[in-house]
């Protein structure tokens, strides 16, 4: 017929194929596709999350992982194929946590979704609003932006994004203690931690870098060990995978996101990995190679070593510098709101 369109079938069955990897040339069904993320999953939790085979505490309880759910569609498949993975040992504990940022009405269908996801697993689900921290909800911190920008320089420019990224970090943060987590896990897809990578390389910032998560091999002080099971899962596989799971998921982008600079990298390195596929993978292969060079670096170059983690002055919190951008953002925000 003419003007048909023709679907192909999978490259390991008959079945009609949901996507196409181009980097490796496949078309896969959802069974296949499952198996392929499962696969990936798989391997980089055995990378980073190093589990004994009895990881009970002192007392006897199980080794509590806060994984991190916002509703959205990775963060649904993160905590599914943790579920399937490692959800069955009793010496681990999945406690499910989400923050709320006080977005008027993005935040609470969102949060819906994640609460009926935890509860569809039988899992503990634990929520902080940025008012608990003692900051501003997020809708409140937007309409303050211009003020701010006219009393600091520095935050001339900034978007949304700046703010409520440094807040949400407390917010996790909060929760790890909260629920006495030992490692935290985070949702980043293949193409956030390409983003993040292209990000800072941008800046020169090698030691943000060589923070990012995951925290395995690269130990923050104070922090609760992040781990990033979905780190080599590209973003269009895992909506494909949350649909034919029938996952539920919002997907509703955040109203104050358009304009953040991540939104802007998003596009070029969209438009990179359209051109030579398998760019994304090479980012993250080189930002492993970097961290492999500075943990073996007997004297690593003094640029890399900026930003070292202390304390904050303010509130104690693990910071790059004397006051942690948590408490000079609430500072700002004290003086508008």
């Amino acid at each position: 017929m003419t003007g048909a369109i023709s679907v192909q079938t999978c490259s390991r069955c008959d079945h009609l194929a949901v996507i196409h990897q181009i980097y490796s040339g496949q078309h896969l069904c959802h069974h296949h596709l499952s198996k392929s993320i499962r696969r990936r999953v798989s391997k980089a939790l055995r990378r980073q999350l190093v589990l004994p085979s009895n990881a009970n505490d002192e007392d006897g309880n199980p080794s509590v992982i806060l994984v991190c759910i916002s509703g959205g569609k990775d963060s649904a498949v993160l905590l599914d194929m943790m579920v399937n993975i490692i959800g069955a040992r009793r010496d681990v504990e999945l406690v499910c946590g989400c923050v709320d940022e006080g977005i008027e009405g993005y935040r609470s269908p969102s949060m819906e979704c994640a609460r009926e996801l935890a509860e569809s697993h039988g899992l503990r689900f634990e929520t902080i609003a940025y008012p608990e921290l003692g900051f501003e909800k997020m809708d409140a911190v937007v309409n303050a932006m211009p003020l701010m920008g006219e009393n600091h320089s520095e935050a001339k420019g900034m978007k949304p994004c700046s703010y409520c990224g440094v807040f949400r970090r407390q917010g996790l943060n909060a929760l790890a203690e909260r629920i006495g987590a030992r490692w935290m896990a985070l949702g980043h897809n293949l193409d956030d931690t390409a983003q993040s990578i292209l990000m800072n390389l941008q800046k020169g910032e090698m030691e943000r870098i060589i923070r990012l998560a995951p925290h395995t091999d690269v130990q923050l002080d104070e922090l609760t060990p992040r781990i990033v099971p979905l780190r080599w899962v590209p973003e269009r596989e895992i909506h494909a995978y949350a649909i034919g799971a029938g996952l539920p998921i919002h997907h509703d982008d955040c109203p104050h996101a358009p304009g953040a600079l991540r939104q802007k990298h998003r596009g070029h390195i969209a438009e990179m990995e359209a051109m030579n596929p398998g760019t994304m993978h090479g980012l993250l292969h080189s930002m492993d190679a970097i961290r492999a060079l500075w943990a073996s670096s007997e004297k690593p170059p003094e640029s890399w070593k900026q930003g070292q983690i202390q304390s904050c002055s303010e509130c104690g919190e693990p910071a790059s510098q004397t006051i942690c951008q948590a408490c000079q953002f609430k500072s700002w925000l004290a003086e508008v709101v």
